[in-house]
Order: structure tokens, then C-alpha cells, then sequence
């Protein structure tokens, strides 16, 4: 049995189980509905996997998922609809660091063949992160070969550094014209902000860092991020690079995505990344739920499952204004 083939099936499993085990937290939220009739839809982006399969970084045999439980701020809400692969299709933003170190250039063959191996109806951009801002190269398009022949050999350390976060809020904007559904970002950067100066903690103390999570979590955007050194990191500062891979780790699990990384060095190939991105594309589902909080504010989300041997991965909240 292809890849493929398998995903299919155990993504239309996976739903149908699901779809019978939030049954049960349903009815418990119309009670609770009832005492307070304003509430509003929120959808957040879930991967769905067994600990066994993260562990073996594989796919593994199908394994129920038991029902799916979401609390917001440590109440339960109501779930609407859990949308698998099949029926909802991505849109995603490949986004790169242009002053990577010159190594990610025999990258992009692998970046390309992960474009034109996404399911048909995908949509993808392409974009470039240079000096605070980003060059797109292809706006999002279906046409799956045209984005990835936009990719091109980056501009190197000659482009002046600055935050990758400032391109990545830039880029979550251009979400906007999309329809809702399962949306997801490729960040390769080395994750170094440093528009306020170099320093070992100016990643993970950077406010466009807060910013960028903020913007992904309210347009229920999943952050994928794969470490390459750039003209800052590439010179094997370790407690650097360790900050900057910290940056980049945030930037994921409070989106709900994955970092990737080869230890303090760039990776000599992508593949094994794209393997598991590709296992954790396959794995993702857009959740939607009504939320019972109206006031403005941040709000902290739990996604779990009643089977221990189940991992969600999700954002870990969202701000509402």
C-alpha cells in the first residue's frame, strides 16, 4: 500500500472517530450555552499522532483517538467540526531567510520536490525574508510546479540582517483573502532577531517574535520552522545559535506547528525534515469550536485526548480583539 494511500485512509478513520467522540462533549456545552447565548466560532489547526509514531518519527498503524476534549481558559467548549486532509485542503507560505549561509542553496531541490508533492487544490506562496520585510516571488497559486520553480539561489550574507519574525507578520497577513481551513507556514531561518542588536538572548526576549505568535494563533496559522545558519550564526557561536533554535521553537509549539533541527549546525540535507513535516502535514486537521469567552484579551487553549497514547499538538492560545 503507497503513502499516499495510507494517509488517505487513516485521515478518513481518524475523522470518523473523532466525529462519534466529541459527540458526547457537545451535548455538555449546550447546557452550558444556555446561560450564555453570545459566543463565536474559533478554528485552530490540531496534528493528531500516537507517541509511538513521534517517537520512531514514522507512520505508524492506525490507533483511535478516543474523544477530543478542547477547554479555553480551563473551560470546555463545544466542538463544531474536526476537517481532515481529505476535505480540506492547505494553504501554505514557504517562507526563507535570504541571507542564509550558502549551503541552503543545494536545499532548494528538496524545498521544490516537497512544493510539487503536496496534495492537488494546495495553495502555496513563496517568499523571501531580506531586511525586515519579505519579496514574494509567487503569490499564493494551485499551480503547484509554478511555485516551486519561483524559488531562487539566495542573496547570501550580503543582505542586511534584521528579524526573520518582522517577514513571517508581514507574510500572515496575506492570509487574509483566503478562506478559512487548514493554513500553515515553512519558516527556514536560523531565527536570530536582530533588529535591536545582537545578543545571546535577543531572539527569545524579541517582540516581534511576540508579535508574529500573536498574528499566527489569531489566524489560526500552524508555524513549521526548519534552522540553517545565516550570516550571524554561521560562524558557530553555540550559545547563540541555541538562543536563536529557541526563537524558532517558540514561534512552533505556540502556533501549533514543529521546529526542526540538526543540533547547532545546519543540516546537510532537508529530506529527513521534509520526511516528518510531511508525516505532520498528513496528521493535521482544522478544528472548529464556539467559544463561550467574549471578552478581549488572550485567551490559553487546551486540545486533549481521553487515549493516553495520543499526542495533539496545537496553539497554545490566540488573542481576541
Amino acid at each position: 500500500m503507497s503513502k499516499y494511500v495510507f494517509v488517505k485512509i487513516f485521515s478518513t478513520l481518524l475523522v470518523l472517530l473523532l466525529l462519534v467522540g466529541v459527540a458526547f462533549p457537545q451535548e455538555n456545552g449546550k447546557k452550558k450555552q444556555k446561560k450564555d447565548e453570545r459566543v463565536r466560532t474559533m478554528t485552530v489547526p490540531i496534528s493528531i499522532y500516537s507517541k509511538q509514531e513521534l517517537k520512531q518519527n514514522q507512520a505508524g498503524e492506525f490507533l483511535e483517538a478516543g474523544d477530543i476534549i478542547v477547554k479555553e481558559d480551563d473551560d470546555d467548549q463545544t466542538i463544531l467540526s474536526i476537517r481532515s486532509v481529505s476535505n480540506n485542503q492547505m494553504s501554505l507560505a514557504v517562507l526563507i531567510q535570504d541571507d542564509l549561509s550558502a549551503n541552503a542553496n543545494l536545499q532548494l531541490r528538496s524545498i521544490a520536490d516537497f512544493i510539487r508533492g503536496l496534495p492537488k487544490g494546495s495553495r502555496v506562496m513563496v517568499a523571501y525574508l531580506r531586511s525586515g520585510t519579505i519579496q514574494v516571488r509567487q503569490k499564493f497559486t494551485e499551480d503547484l510546479e509554478k511555485a516551486a520553480k519561483s524559488l531562487r539561489i539566495l542573496a547570501g550574507s550580503g543582505v542586511a540582517a534584521s528579524s526573520p519574525y518582522f517577514g513571517v507578520e508581514e507574510a500572515l497577513g496575506r492570509f487574509d483573502a483566503l478562506p478559512t481551513g487548514r493554513r500553515a507556514v515553512l519558516l527556514i531561518s536560523d531565527g536570530l532577531d536582530t533588529s535591536a542588536g545582537i545578543g545571546i538572548f535577543s531572539s527569545t526576549q524579541s517582540l516581534e517574535l511576540d508579535r508574529a505568535i500573536l498574528k499566527a494563533q489569531k489566524k489560526s496559522v500552524a508555524i513549521y520552522s526548519f534552522y540553517n545558519s545565516a550570516t550571524f550564526t554561521e560562524n558557530g557561536n553555540s550559545q547563540l545559535i541555541l538562543n536563536a533554535q529557541s526563537g524558532l521553537k517558540r514561534l512552533s509549539d505556540e502556533t501549533g506547528g514543529r521546529a526542526f533541527f540538526q543540533g547547532t549546525f545546519s543540516p546537510i540535507s532537508f529530506n529527513p525534515f521534509f520526511s516528518e513535516l510531511n508525516m505532520a502535514l498528513s496528521r493535521q486537521f482544522a478544528l472548529t469550536y464556539l467559544s463561550t469567552h467574549m471578552k478581549k484579551g488572550y485567551h490559553k487553549v487546551q486540545v486533549i485526548s481521553t487515549n493516553p497514547e495520543i499526542r495533539i499538538e496545537h496553539p497554545k492560545g490566540y488573542y481576541y480583539r
